[in-house]
């Protein structure tokens, strides 16, 4: 089992944000990263929307880093530990300059980049940076087989309805062969079939313990998913988030735990339905410090009981 600890004030989404988060700056996260970087965790998730519509503000909170910008910055931070763009909506970024920033960041850090990408969902979002929402599906499909061409040809060229390019050189390479690995989010089943059919991994959003055993066995029967299956990661968040899918407004309140007994409940529940790794959010614990000490206290006190 793996673990991938979530970045605080990275957001300030209201349904977690903690009491001291939204005070918080490039201090508090870069302590934050170096402490998860010495102790057992696995990745730092980083979040991101590039601009929020005015009328979602409420519900998502207006502060929303760039994950890329965040990756960069952390992975100079830290010596060990992965990031992990938890989600980063493909369409938003041309693939030769995103292939290049990741590629760039994995040359000067040594590898420690996965991409987690989605469609997005945001339509406001979408028409702010003038990219057709109703073809960002199509447009993620070749965005991901691109960005393969980018990371792994020495002579790397692809026509496509969105993508076209040849007859240039594209340096560096990423670290990790034969490239980073791509973990692909989303709950329905053309997400599912686009992460079997072209990603190393699975991240959902509000996918719990009960629903996850037919999410695997549709995803088991897309075509080529068998050849992957033993190291295709299934990443799903420990907390239950009480909110809808599409507006993010509260339908109740979300308990964030931090108690061990429910804590080893979430995480056990998670691997018997088949999770190969979960993402940790840290409790709304009233401090920083506070905050530091759950994520060692994690480390010591669960995570060794699922290696």
């Amino acid at each position: 089992m793996k673990f991938a600890l979530a970045t605080p004030a990275m957001n300030t989404y209201p349904a977690a944000m903690a009491p001291w988060e939204s005070n918080a700056g490039g201090a508090e996260v870069v302590r934050y990263a170096r402490k998860a970087d010495a102790l057992g965790w696995d990745w730092l998730t980083l979040s991101e929307h590039l601009v929020m519509p005015t009328e979602m503000k409420e519900m998502m909170g207006a502060r929303w880093c760039e994950s890329t910008a965040v990756a960069g910055v952390l992975m100079g931070a830290t010596q060990r530990i992965h990031m992990l763009t938890y989600i980063l909506p493909l369409p938003y970024r041309h693939p030769l300059l995103l292939g290049k920033q990741i590629a760039t960041m994995e040359f000067l850090a040594g590898g420690r980049f996965t991409l987690g990408t989605a469609v997005g969902h945001l339509e406001r979002e979408f028409e702010a940076l003038g990219i057709p929402f109703n073809q960002r599906g199509a447009m993620t499909d070749e965005y991901l087989q691109a960005l393969k061409v980018i990371w792994t040809s020495d002579t790397p060229s692809f026509e496509g309805k969105f993508v076209r390019f040849k007859d240039v050189t594209i340096e560096p390479k990423p670290v990790q062969k034969p490239h980073p690995p791509i973990f692909i989010g989303g709950n329905t089943k053309a997400a599912m079939k686009r992460a079997a059919q072209l990603g190393d991994g699975w991240i959902p959003w509000l996918v719990t313990a009960a629903d996850l055993p037919e999410c695997i066995e549709y995803m088991k029967s897309v075509p080529g998913f068998e050849e992957k299956a033993d190291r295709f990661e299934i990443l799903v968040t420990t907390t239950a988030y009480q909110v809808d899918d599409v507006t993010h407004g509260e339908t109740a309140h979300t308990d964030i735990a931090g108690d061990r007994d429910t804590v080893l409940r979430e995480v056990e529940a998670l691997q018997k339905a088949g999770a190969t790794s979960v993402q940790v959010m840290p409790p709304r614990v009233e401090t920083f410090e506070q905050c530091l000490e759950w994520i060692e206290w994690y480390d010591h006190e669960i995570i060794p009981q699922f290696r």
